[in-house]
């Protein structure tokens, strides 16, 4: 039987469905699965035919109410919640010695939490706090959960890390490799970082593929505009009016390209599971399909992705080895 041609009006719910057999018996953890997010989406289609669901949240209270929600949606569906703080070296330490104690094996990583905009913050361990949400701690969680995501695969399966990125990494001229371990107040700047985190997902995504040899076949995608609680973010609405994203009254401006929940959430899944991207490990994906010409040059870079990779090693102070 033919797959379908996925376009930008395909949801994460025909994505599944067509992915179905391959989604089942697969155990699949998401990192930012708030309600009114594209974590949350992917969660609530996937858990319709996985084993297994593990869903993060940094707030207990807010991870509860997706996980009473996706019960309520998905009656029947296996989901565990995961408190997970990505800002916080001690915390992903914590969660992935509670992930690998798990008796399941562990088939798909799905890095989609992020920290956009704010003012700066520095972290416990006093790294900038974006880039240590989109970069450093999910680095150190994927290195921790490497062997137990090797352990999953077989004759017939490699297993998946996803990241979601963004289109916005073409914004800025790239991650500023010399800010990295020492970051300045006087540096910053709320988008132009949302950017650079963005583009940092990228480099990881491709120098993972590459460093796996093809034991882990990891894609970075964009998911699109959606009106997510990100958007809807004081601190984040002076940006997004201003490049013209949000009208000045917070709500979405129609004049731009805006993707439901469902639309935003489906390249995820695609990432995820679509067996035509088997061979395409490192690759970029937009609206559901590789769009590897869409990478900035500055993402694209591969000199670029190995010093991002060893200046991480250091800053979390482990190598990552396969």
């Amino acid at each position: 039987m033919s797959l379908p041609t996925f376009s930008v009006s395909t949801t994460a719910e025909e994505v599944a469905a067509t992915f179905a057999e391959q989604i089942r018996g697969k155990n699949v953890l998401i990192t930012g699965t708030s309600l009114n997010g594209i974590g949350y989406e992917a969660a609530r289609v996937i858990a319709k035919y996985a084993n297994l669901v593990i869903i993060t949240g940094y707030n207990a209270e807010r991870l509860k109410l997706s996980e009473e929600a996706l019960k309520k949606e998905v009656p029947g569906a296996n989901v565990r919640p995961l408190t997970l703080d990505l800002t916080s070296f001690a915390a992903v330490r914590k969660a992935a010695a509670e992930v690998n104690a798990y008796p399941e094996p562990l088939h798909v990583l799905i890095n989609n939490a992020v920290n956009s905009g704010g003012d700066f913050k520095l972290t416990v361990d006093g790294l900038e706090s974006q880039m240590a949400t989109a970069q450093f701690g999910p680095f150190l969680f994927t290195k921790l959960l490497a062997p137990k995501l090797l352990a999953s695969s077989s004759a017939t399966y490699t297993p998946r890390v996803v990241f979601v990125s963004s289109e916005v990494h073409m914004w800025g001229p790239g991650v500023d490799l010399d800010n990295l371990a020492h970051s300045k107040a006087e540096k910053y700047n709320s988008a132009g970082t949302y950017s650079q985190a963005k583009s940092a997902n990228i480099l990881f995504a491709s120098e993972l593929s590459r460093r796996s040899g093809g034991k882990i076949k990891a894609y970075s995608l964009h998911p699109g505009t959606i009106y997510t609680n990100g958007l809807q973010k004081e601190h984040n609405k002076a940006d997004l009016v201003n490049v013209g994203v949000l009208n000045p009254d917070g709500t979405p401006n129609s004049k731009f390209p805006f993707k439901t929940m469902g639309q935003g959430a489906a390249t995820t899944v695609t990432a995820a599971f679509d067996t035509r991207l088997e061979d395409q490990s490192g690759s970029f994906l937009w609206d559901c399909v590789v769009a590897n010409e869409k990478v900035a040059p500055h993402s694209a870079d591969l000199e670029t992705a190995k010093k991002l990779w060893d200046i991480t090693e250091e800053i979390v102070g482990e190598k990552f080895t396969f």
